[in-house]
């Protein structure tokens, strides 16, 4: 519910003006422009986001920039959006009845959104060999499979982290397609996330991890075959990678049973305390990778972030995307949109981060907080790339963090040699 008693008990406020499919549709729109401005900033900065997820270049000055082509597919995806939306608004007037008798309509947005971004071979003129790209990429990372470095390899990991970010929207859009194969109700019904089982949505929603935990192991793998040397260590790396995975599936699965399981005489649940338990273990541990491991900055390591020549306390000698304050407030930031499990400990807060319009924004900041973690995912691989070029090593070798000092020189952060 959203707390408005003026509507009926089984469609709320929100979802009479803002049906689950159409959250579902705007998140994955809002994804397109996030990484078309992925694409412009970092491209504006000096890295080459192409060549790091092995993407052809322009063969033609005439021809568009990536992030222009990513611009120009959002916006032709948001026109269709908004004409779909208005068309809905138009037909239904917030009628309950009306809501549910139109629910095709957002489906069937959907599905043209998803034909548009899978299915290249429709408007070949719209981001063409971009989408063909995405489709070929998304069939290979779907069991959990790696390209090999100089194929994109870098490229999977980063959509397949991104579709981790994306399983609460996975999730909701497997709610909406049950709903609407139901007789009664429909996909502009009130979210029913127990819809097909009470463990049809926690597999959902575990499937991405389930993905990026098969590539950790896959690097694992690679590397005990390959030659190992000191840079590149035994593989350690990519097991505890895979661990951080793994500890998405405890919060899924107390969530499932918590759900599943009514309070006992005091009004308490069994699986409560194990529920924040779980929580806890997977949202520091993945702060801790994405600042010390995805990032390579160094606030987590003693020996590193006092050296004499790092201006910067904790972070590293290359910065690239900004000054030393943004990272210190991108990194406040990541533990804070990690840890938005925690307003469900408030007996006040609870029970608002339970209404439907909760759930949008929350999923909303994770999706958000994936889009601010990609310019430093990205920024990093810049960064050991430019170090393997110059030191010989494998891409694949863990470098250590950057130590030089950095001077502003317009819009770009640079090292001082």
């Amino acid at each position: 519910m959203d707390g408005d008693p003026a509507v009926e008990p089984e469609l709320d406020s929100f979802s009479l003006t803002f049906p689950l499919p159409y959250r579902v549709a705007f998140i994955i729109v809002l994804g397109v422009w996030g990484w078309g401005i992925n694409l412009h900033y970092l491209y504006i900065v000096g890295i080459d986001v192409p060549s790091l997820i092995r993407y052809p270049g322009r063969s033609s000055p005439h021809h568009p920039t990536h992030h222009l082509s990513t611009y120009r597919l959002a916006t032709v995806l948001s026109a269709i959006y908004g004409f779909a939306l208005l068309l809905f608004w138009a037909f239904t007037h917030r009628n309950p009845d009306q809501v549910l008798r139109w629910g095709w309509l957002p489906l069937t947005y959907l599905g043209v959104l998803l034909g548009i971004l899978v299915f290249a071979p429709f408007f070949k003129s719209l981001s063409h060999s971009g989408r063909t790209r995405l489709r070929y990429t998304l069939k290979r990372i779907s069991v959990g499979g790696l390209a090999e470095t100089k194929d994109g390899k870098f490229g999977d990991i980063l959509l397949a982290d991104v579709l981790t970010s994306y399983a609460k929207v996975f999730a909701d859009f497997f709610v909406a397609i049950c709903m609407f194969l139901r007789r009664e109700g429909g996909a502009t019904a009130r979210p029913d996330r127990g819809c097909g089982g009470a463990y049809a949505v926690p597999l959902v929603l575990a499937v991405p991890s389930v993905i990026r935990l098969r590539q950790c192991l896959i690097e694992y793998g690679r590397v005990r075959r390959g030659r190992m040397t000191e840079a590149s260590g035994w593989g350690g790396q990519h097991l505890a990678n895979a661990l951080k995975y793994a500890s998405a599936f405890p919060v899924t699965i107390f969530s499932a049973l918590m759900r599943n399981t009514p309070p006992d005489a005091t009004g308490n649940n069994f699986y409560y305390r194990p529920w924040i338990a779980a929580c806890a273990v997977n949202s520091l541990y993945s702060f801790y990778w994405d600042v010390a491991k995805d990032w390579d900055l160094l606030l987590f390591d003693s020996s590193a972030r006092n050296a004499p020549d790092l201006k910067a306390f904790g972070l590293r000698r290359r910065l690239h995307i900004g000054p030393p304050a943004l990272y210190y407030f991108v990194i406040a930031l990541d533990l804070v949109l990690r840890c938005t499990w925690s307003l469900k400990l408030s007996p006040h807060l609870g029970q608002v981060a339970d209404w439907e319009g909760s759930l949008f924004v929350i999923e909303l900041l994770e999706v958000f907080r994936r889009w601010v973690w990609i310019f430093f995912r990205v920024e990093t691989e810049w960064i050991r790339n430019t170090n393997t070029a110059v030191s010989g090593l494998d891409v694949d070798d863990i470098l250590l963090p950057d130590y030089h000092n950095h001077n502003i020189q317009g819009p770009r952060y640079q090292d001082d040699d």
